[in-house]
Protein backbone atom coordinates (compact mmCIF):
# COMPACT_ATOMS: atom_id res chain seq x y z
CA UNK A 1 0.00 0.00 0.00
CA UNK A 2 1.42 3.16 -1.05
CA UNK A 3 1.67 6.59 1.03
CA UNK A 4 -1.22 8.28 1.65
CA UNK A 5 -1.32 11.44 -0.82
CA UNK A 6 0.14 9.80 -3.78
CA UNK A 7 -2.57 9.81 -6.65
CA UNK A 8 -3.58 5.73 -7.26
CA UNK A 9 -3.68 5.30 -11.19
CA UNK A 10 -7.20 4.06 -13.13
CA UNK A 11 -7.68 1.21 -14.27
CA UNK A 12 -8.46 1.76 -17.75
CA UNK A 13 -5.23 -0.18 -18.78
CA UNK A 14 -4.49 -4.16 -19.07
CA UNK A 15 -2.73 -5.98 -16.20
CA UNK A 16 -1.13 -8.95 -16.52
CA UNK A 17 -2.64 -11.37 -13.12
CA UNK A 18 1.17 -11.25 -12.25
CA UNK A 19 2.91 -7.90 -11.80
CA UNK A 20 6.37 -8.29 -13.52
CA UNK A 21 9.15 -6.08 -15.06
CA UNK A 22 8.52 -3.22 -17.25
CA UNK A 23 10.34 -1.18 -19.68
CA UNK A 24 8.54 2.44 -20.30
CA UNK A 25 9.75 3.98 -23.40
CA UNK A 26 10.44 7.33 -22.06
CA UNK A 27 10.32 10.39 -24.84
CA UNK A 28 10.31 13.42 -22.22
CA UNK A 29 6.90 14.07 -22.80
CA UNK A 30 3.47 14.16 -20.57
CA UNK A 31 2.25 10.75 -21.76
CA UNK A 32 4.98 8.89 -21.49
CA UNK A 33 5.83 10.04 -18.02
CA UNK A 34 2.56 9.27 -16.78
CA UNK A 35 2.37 6.06 -18.43
CA UNK A 36 5.94 5.32 -15.87
CA UNK A 37 4.41 7.10 -12.88
CA UNK A 38 1.00 4.95 -13.53
CA UNK A 39 2.75 1.62 -13.46
CA UNK A 40 5.19 2.61 -10.68
CA UNK A 41 2.05 2.85 -8.32
CA UNK A 42 0.66 -0.36 -9.43
CA UNK A 43 3.35 -2.20 -8.18
CA UNK A 44 5.49 -3.02 -11.44
CA UNK A 45 9.01 -3.22 -11.42
CA UNK A 46 9.60 -0.27 -13.84
CA UNK A 47 12.30 1.28 -15.34
CA UNK A 48 12.54 4.42 -17.99
CA UNK A 49 14.39 4.21 -21.00
CA UNK A 50 15.08 7.06 -23.07
CA UNK A 51 15.71 6.28 -26.97
CA UNK A 52 18.56 8.38 -28.34
CA UNK A 53 17.64 8.76 -32.59
CA UNK A 54 19.46 9.99 -35.49
CA UNK A 55 19.43 13.89 -35.87
CA UNK A 56 21.00 16.32 -39.19
CA UNK A 57 23.36 18.60 -37.56
CA UNK A 58 21.78 21.66 -39.99
CA UNK A 59 18.56 21.32 -37.69
CA UNK A 60 18.25 22.26 -33.92
CA UNK A 61 16.25 19.38 -32.07
CA UNK A 62 15.65 19.22 -28.21
CA UNK A 63 16.62 15.76 -27.86
CA UNK A 64 19.08 16.45 -24.96
CA UNK A 65 15.92 18.78 -23.10
CA UNK A 66 13.94 15.62 -23.61
CA UNK A 67 16.41 13.34 -21.97
CA UNK A 68 16.96 15.58 -19.03
CA UNK A 69 13.35 15.70 -18.88
CA UNK A 70 12.77 11.55 -18.68
CA UNK A 71 15.81 11.81 -16.76
CA UNK A 72 13.72 13.89 -14.23
CA UNK A 73 10.63 11.90 -14.37
CA UNK A 74 13.07 8.59 -13.25
CA UNK A 75 14.14 10.67 -10.30
CA UNK A 76 10.62 11.99 -9.02
CA UNK A 77 9.21 8.42 -9.38
CA UNK A 78 12.49 6.47 -7.41
CA UNK A 79 13.59 4.36 -10.86
CA UNK A 80 16.30 3.45 -12.80
CA UNK A 81 16.67 5.45 -16.07
CA UNK A 82 18.29 3.74 -19.25
CA UNK A 83 19.63 5.20 -22.42
CA UNK A 84 19.54 3.31 -25.23
CA UNK A 85 21.37 4.43 -28.66
CA UNK A 86 19.63 3.56 -31.74
CA UNK A 87 20.80 6.26 -33.83
CA UNK A 88 22.22 4.10 -36.91
CA UNK A 89 19.09 1.98 -36.89
CA UNK A 90 16.84 5.19 -37.30
CA UNK A 91 18.76 6.46 -39.78
CA UNK A 92 18.96 3.63 -42.18
CA UNK A 93 15.07 2.43 -41.07
CA UNK A 94 13.44 5.67 -40.84
CA UNK A 95 15.64 8.62 -42.87
CA UNK A 96 16.94 6.81 -45.32
CA UNK A 97 13.73 5.21 -45.95
CA UNK A 98 11.68 8.25 -46.13
CA UNK A 99 14.00 10.02 -48.39
CA UNK A 100 14.03 7.53 -50.80
CA UNK A 101 10.60 6.98 -51.04
CA UNK A 102 10.18 10.61 -51.55
CA UNK A 103 12.69 9.83 -54.74
CA UNK A 104 10.43 7.30 -56.25
CA UNK A 105 7.37 9.79 -55.97
CA UNK A 106 6.18 8.61 -53.15
CA UNK A 107 4.44 9.46 -49.61
CA UNK A 108 6.17 7.76 -46.96
CA UNK A 109 5.13 7.56 -43.30
CA UNK A 110 8.31 7.62 -41.25
CA UNK A 111 5.83 7.51 -37.85
CA UNK A 112 4.83 3.79 -38.96
CA UNK A 113 8.61 3.26 -39.68
CA UNK A 114 9.80 4.36 -36.31
CA UNK A 115 7.22 2.47 -34.94
CA UNK A 116 7.81 -0.78 -36.27
CA UNK A 117 11.48 -0.58 -36.34
CA UNK A 118 12.72 1.75 -33.63
CA UNK A 119 9.71 1.24 -31.00
CA UNK A 120 8.56 -1.93 -31.37
CA UNK A 121 11.72 -2.86 -32.98
CA UNK A 122 15.15 -2.14 -31.31
CA UNK A 123 13.79 -1.00 -28.40
CA UNK A 124 11.57 -4.18 -27.54
CA UNK A 125 14.67 -6.37 -28.35
CA UNK A 126 16.42 -4.16 -26.28
CA UNK A 127 13.77 -4.52 -23.04
CA UNK A 128 13.10 -8.34 -23.64
CA UNK A 129 17.06 -8.95 -23.88
CA UNK A 130 17.81 -7.24 -20.27
CA UNK A 131 15.06 -9.42 -18.96
CA UNK A 132 11.73 -7.50 -18.99
CA UNK A 133 8.25 -8.92 -19.06
CA UNK A 134 6.60 -6.46 -20.83
CA UNK A 135 7.28 -3.23 -22.64
CA UNK A 136 5.09 0.77 -22.04
CA UNK A 137 4.74 3.55 -24.15
CA UNK A 138 2.64 6.46 -24.33
CA UNK A 139 0.52 5.72 -27.10
CA UNK A 140 -2.95 6.30 -27.38
CA UNK A 141 -3.71 2.94 -28.04
CA UNK A 142 -5.37 0.02 -26.50
CA UNK A 143 -4.44 -3.71 -26.45
CA UNK A 144 -7.61 -5.90 -25.40
CA UNK A 145 -7.70 -9.13 -23.85
CA UNK A 146 -10.70 -11.70 -24.63
CA UNK A 147 -11.00 -15.46 -24.28
CA UNK A 148 -10.42 -17.26 -27.46
CA UNK A 149 -12.19 -20.83 -26.98
CA UNK A 150 -10.87 -23.60 -29.35
CA UNK A 151 -13.23 -26.53 -30.36
CA UNK A 152 -12.38 -29.83 -30.29
CA UNK A 153 -13.71 -30.61 -33.51
CA UNK A 154 -11.58 -27.87 -34.88
CA UNK A 155 -8.35 -29.64 -34.42
CA UNK A 156 -6.39 -32.65 -36.05
CA UNK A 157 -4.89 -34.12 -33.11
CA UNK A 158 -7.26 -35.84 -30.72
CA UNK A 159 -4.30 -34.94 -28.01
CA UNK A 160 -4.95 -31.57 -27.96
CA UNK A 161 -3.25 -29.26 -25.31
CA UNK A 162 -6.26 -28.81 -22.83
CA UNK A 163 -4.62 -25.31 -22.29
CA UNK A 164 -4.99 -24.08 -25.85
CA UNK A 165 -8.46 -24.90 -25.88
CA UNK A 166 -9.65 -21.62 -23.77
CA UNK A 167 -6.46 -19.57 -25.14
CA UNK A 168 -6.06 -15.64 -24.55
CA UNK A 169 -6.59 -13.79 -27.30
CA UNK A 170 -4.80 -10.13 -27.61
CA UNK A 171 -6.17 -7.61 -29.92
CA UNK A 172 -4.91 -4.22 -30.85
CA UNK A 173 -7.45 -1.21 -30.56
CA UNK A 174 -7.94 2.40 -31.32
CA UNK A 175 -7.33 4.84 -27.89
CA UNK A 176 -10.29 6.20 -26.17
CA UNK A 177 -9.71 9.54 -26.92
CA UNK A 178 -10.62 9.82 -30.91
CA UNK A 179 -8.72 13.12 -31.42
CA UNK A 180 -5.33 11.81 -29.86
CA UNK A 181 -5.84 8.01 -31.27
CA UNK A 182 -2.55 6.88 -32.65
CA UNK A 183 -3.57 3.72 -33.48
CA UNK A 184 -3.48 4.12 -37.39
CA UNK A 185 0.91 4.26 -36.94
CA UNK A 186 0.65 1.15 -35.01
CA UNK A 187 -0.44 -1.21 -37.65
CA UNK A 188 3.02 -2.73 -38.11
CA UNK A 189 3.25 -3.85 -34.67
CA UNK A 190 3.65 -8.21 -34.48
CA UNK A 191 0.92 -10.19 -33.02
CA UNK A 192 2.89 -12.58 -31.49
CA UNK A 193 4.13 -9.10 -29.18
CA UNK A 194 0.98 -7.64 -28.09
CA UNK A 195 0.82 -9.75 -24.69
CA UNK A 196 4.11 -8.07 -23.94
CA UNK A 197 2.99 -4.38 -24.46
CA UNK A 198 1.29 -2.15 -22.14
CA UNK A 199 -0.20 1.08 -23.02
CA UNK A 200 -1.21 2.75 -19.83
CA UNK A 201 -2.70 6.23 -21.26
CA UNK A 202 -4.41 4.52 -24.09
CA UNK A 203 -8.39 4.14 -22.29
CA UNK A 204 -7.68 7.82 -21.09
CA UNK A 205 -8.80 11.44 -22.33
CA UNK A 206 -5.87 13.84 -22.54
CA UNK A 207 -7.08 16.03 -20.09
CA UNK A 208 -7.18 13.21 -17.90
CA UNK A 209 -3.35 12.21 -18.51
CA UNK A 210 -2.37 15.80 -17.96
CA UNK A 211 -4.31 16.07 -14.42
CA UNK A 212 -2.18 12.95 -13.60
CA UNK A 213 0.67 14.51 -14.27
CA UNK A 214 0.13 17.77 -12.01
CA UNK A 215 -1.19 14.92 -9.27
CA UNK A 216 2.22 13.36 -9.35
CA UNK A 217 4.11 16.04 -9.50
CA UNK A 218 6.07 15.42 -13.25
CA UNK A 219 8.08 18.19 -14.75
CA UNK A 220 6.15 17.11 -18.05
CA UNK A 221 2.93 18.13 -16.67
CA UNK A 222 2.56 21.26 -18.99
CA UNK A 223 4.96 20.41 -21.75
CA UNK A 224 3.25 20.57 -25.01
CA UNK A 225 3.03 17.87 -27.36
CA UNK A 226 5.70 16.90 -29.67
CA UNK A 227 4.86 17.91 -33.44
CA UNK A 228 6.46 15.31 -35.93
CA UNK A 229 9.64 13.51 -35.76
CA UNK A 230 12.34 14.67 -33.43
CA UNK A 231 14.95 15.03 -36.58
CA UNK A 232 12.40 17.31 -38.39
CA UNK A 233 11.40 19.31 -35.05
CA UNK A 234 9.88 22.62 -35.96
CA UNK A 235 11.48 22.61 -39.48
CA UNK A 236 9.05 22.27 -42.65
CA UNK A 237 9.13 18.82 -44.23
CA UNK A 238 10.18 20.43 -47.14
CA UNK A 239 12.82 22.58 -45.70
CA UNK A 240 14.22 19.23 -45.18
CA UNK A 241 14.40 17.04 -47.84
CA UNK A 242 15.66 20.07 -49.70
CA UNK A 243 18.81 19.35 -48.29
CA UNK A 244 18.67 15.88 -49.88
CA UNK A 245 16.49 16.41 -53.18
CA UNK A 246 17.25 19.12 -55.07
CA UNK A 247 14.64 21.83 -56.17
CA UNK A 248 13.19 21.19 -59.83
CA UNK A 249 10.92 23.39 -61.02
CA UNK A 250 7.96 22.07 -62.96
CA UNK A 251 4.34 22.99 -64.64
CA UNK A 252 1.04 22.38 -63.02
CA UNK A 253 -1.88 21.34 -64.80
CA UNK A 254 -5.36 21.56 -64.33
CA UNK A 255 -7.45 18.50 -65.42
CA UNK A 256 -7.63 18.93 -69.71
CA UNK A 257 -3.71 19.25 -69.51
CA UNK A 258 -3.35 23.00 -69.64
CA UNK A 259 -0.86 24.60 -67.66
CA UNK A 260 -1.94 27.11 -65.14
CA UNK A 261 1.48 27.49 -62.39
CA UNK A 262 4.38 26.14 -61.00
CA UNK A 263 6.08 24.21 -58.48
CA UNK A 264 9.64 23.61 -57.03
CA UNK A 265 9.67 19.64 -57.73
CA UNK A 266 6.79 16.91 -57.91
CA UNK A 267 9.03 14.90 -55.58
CA UNK A 268 7.82 17.22 -52.61
CA UNK A 269 4.10 16.97 -52.76
CA UNK A 270 1.23 14.53 -52.26
CA UNK A 271 -1.69 13.68 -53.02
CA UNK A 272 -4.24 16.11 -52.14
CA UNK A 273 -2.50 18.65 -51.05
CA UNK A 274 -3.31 22.03 -51.53
CA UNK A 275 -0.29 24.45 -50.82
CA UNK A 276 2.99 24.16 -51.92
CA UNK A 277 2.56 24.90 -55.82
CA UNK A 278 1.22 28.23 -56.77
CA UNK A 279 -1.25 29.09 -59.60
CA UNK A 280 -0.35 31.69 -61.93
CA UNK A 281 -3.74 31.56 -63.97
CA UNK A 282 -6.91 31.43 -61.28
CA UNK A 283 -10.23 31.98 -62.25
CA UNK A 284 -12.34 34.24 -60.19
CA UNK A 285 -13.50 33.42 -57.11
CA UNK A 286 -12.36 29.54 -57.84
CA UNK A 287 -11.98 27.67 -55.08
CA UNK A 288 -8.70 26.25 -53.78
CA UNK A 289 -7.02 23.38 -55.71
CA UNK A 290 -5.60 19.79 -54.58
CA UNK A 291 -3.39 17.75 -55.71
CA UNK A 292 -4.93 15.22 -57.69
CA UNK A 293 -1.91 12.86 -59.80
CA UNK A 294 1.68 13.94 -59.89
CA UNK A 295 4.62 12.59 -63.04
CA UNK A 296 7.87 12.48 -61.36
CA UNK A 297 9.28 11.54 -64.75
CA UNK A 298 7.80 14.97 -66.56
CA UNK A 299 7.89 16.44 -63.54
CA UNK A 300 4.33 17.96 -63.40
CA UNK A 301 1.76 17.61 -60.92
CA UNK A 302 -2.52 17.76 -61.62
CA UNK A 303 -4.82 19.93 -59.56
CA UNK A 304 -8.27 20.29 -59.37
CA UNK A 305 -10.61 22.34 -57.14
CA UNK A 306 -12.47 18.78 -56.32
CA UNK A 307 -11.19 17.40 -53.22
CA UNK A 308 -10.73 13.90 -55.03
CA UNK A 309 -9.76 12.43 -57.85
CA UNK A 310 -11.42 11.05 -60.78
CA UNK A 311 -15.07 11.31 -58.55
CA UNK A 312 -17.92 9.21 -60.57
CA UNK A 313 -21.38 8.94 -59.47
CA UNK A 314 -21.44 5.67 -56.99
CA UNK A 315 -17.99 5.13 -57.84
CA UNK A 316 -15.87 2.91 -56.35
CA UNK A 317 -11.72 2.62 -55.59
CA UNK A 318 -9.47 0.31 -55.15
CA UNK A 319 -6.29 0.10 -53.88
CA UNK A 320 -3.72 -2.32 -53.75
CA UNK A 321 -1.49 -2.45 -50.69
CA UNK A 322 1.78 -4.23 -50.20
CA UNK A 323 4.11 -5.11 -47.29
CA UNK A 324 0.79 -6.20 -45.20
CA UNK A 325 0.93 -6.94 -41.74
CA UNK A 326 -2.47 -8.99 -40.59
CA UNK A 327 -2.95 -8.89 -36.86
CA UNK A 328 -6.59 -10.76 -37.45
CA UNK A 329 -6.86 -12.90 -41.12
CA UNK A 330 -9.51 -10.19 -43.24
CA UNK A 331 -12.74 -12.59 -43.90
CA UNK A 332 -13.34 -12.84 -47.69
CA UNK A 333 -16.92 -10.74 -48.19
CA UNK A 334 -16.93 -9.28 -44.82
CA UNK A 335 -17.46 -5.16 -44.79
CA UNK A 336 -14.74 -3.43 -42.58
CA UNK A 337 -13.54 0.20 -42.30
CA UNK A 338 -10.26 1.77 -43.16
CA UNK A 339 -8.05 4.90 -43.80
CA UNK A 340 -5.57 5.76 -45.64
CA UNK A 341 -4.20 8.83 -44.03
CA UNK A 342 -3.97 10.15 -40.49
CA UNK A 343 -7.35 11.38 -38.90
CA UNK A 344 -9.68 10.49 -42.07
CA UNK A 345 -12.65 9.51 -41.46
CA UNK A 346 -13.08 5.80 -40.94
CA UNK A 347 -14.93 4.29 -44.95
CA UNK A 348 -15.81 1.23 -45.53
CA UNK A 349 -14.76 -1.17 -47.67
CA UNK A 350 -14.39 -5.06 -48.59
CA UNK A 351 -10.52 -6.92 -48.53
CA UNK A 352 -10.05 -9.07 -52.14
CA UNK A 353 -6.29 -10.65 -51.62
CA UNK A 354 -4.05 -7.16 -51.37
CA UNK A 355 -6.66 -5.83 -53.56
CA UNK A 356 -9.06 -3.00 -50.89
CA UNK A 357 -12.22 -2.22 -52.48
CA UNK A 358 -13.98 1.20 -51.31
CA UNK A 359 -17.66 1.59 -51.33
CA UNK A 360 -16.46 5.09 -53.04
CA UNK A 361 -13.97 7.17 -54.69
CA UNK A 362 -10.79 7.61 -52.56
CA UNK A 363 -7.89 10.14 -53.18
CA UNK A 364 -5.09 7.99 -51.65
CA UNK A 365 -1.33 8.67 -51.96
CA UNK A 366 1.26 5.56 -52.98
CA UNK A 367 3.77 5.22 -49.98
CA UNK A 368 0.86 6.09 -46.94
CA UNK A 369 -0.43 3.36 -45.16
CA UNK A 370 -3.76 2.16 -45.52
CA UNK A 371 -4.83 0.30 -41.86
CA UNK A 372 -8.42 -1.62 -41.67
CA UNK A 373 -10.33 -1.61 -38.78
CA UNK A 374 -13.08 -3.88 -37.25
CA UNK A 375 -15.64 -1.15 -35.37
CA UNK A 376 -12.04 0.15 -33.51
CA UNK A 377 -10.25 -3.00 -33.51
CA UNK A 378 -7.15 -2.96 -35.81
CA UNK A 379 -7.15 -6.12 -38.60
CA UNK A 380 -3.77 -5.02 -40.20
CA UNK A 381 -2.90 -2.93 -42.88
CA UNK A 382 -0.48 -2.29 -45.40
CA UNK A 383 1.60 0.34 -48.13
CA UNK A 384 -0.20 1.84 -50.73
CA UNK A 385 0.85 1.17 -54.18
CA UNK A 386 -1.36 2.16 -56.27
CA UNK A 387 -5.56 2.77 -56.74
CA UNK A 388 -8.26 3.03 -59.32
CA UNK A 389 -11.37 4.20 -59.92
CA UNK A 390 -14.20 1.53 -60.79
CA UNK A 391 -17.82 2.44 -62.40
CA UNK A 392 -19.47 0.02 -59.84
CA UNK A 393 -20.19 -0.45 -56.59
CA UNK A 394 -19.40 -3.27 -54.26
Amino acid sequence: MRSQGVYQPATHYRQPTIKGRVFVGLSGGVDSSVSAALLTQAGYDVTGVFIKVWQPDFFECSWKDDRLDAMRVCAKLGIPFKELDLTKEYKREVVDYMIREYKAGKTPNPDVMCNRFIKFGGFYKFARKQGADFIATGHYARIMKTQSTVHKNQTKHKTQNPKKLNAKRYTLNAGKDSSKDQSYFLWQIRSKQLPCILFPVGGMLKQEVRKLAKKFGLITADKKDSQGLCFVGKVDMKDFLKQYIKEKPGKVLDEIGNVIGKHDGAFFLTLGERHGFRITKMPTNSRPYYVIAKNTAKNTITVSPKSAAGNLAGGTARVEISDCNWLIKPQAGKTYLARSRYRQGLQKCIVIGTSIHFATSQTVAPGQSLVLYDSDTIVGGGVIESSQVLASSF
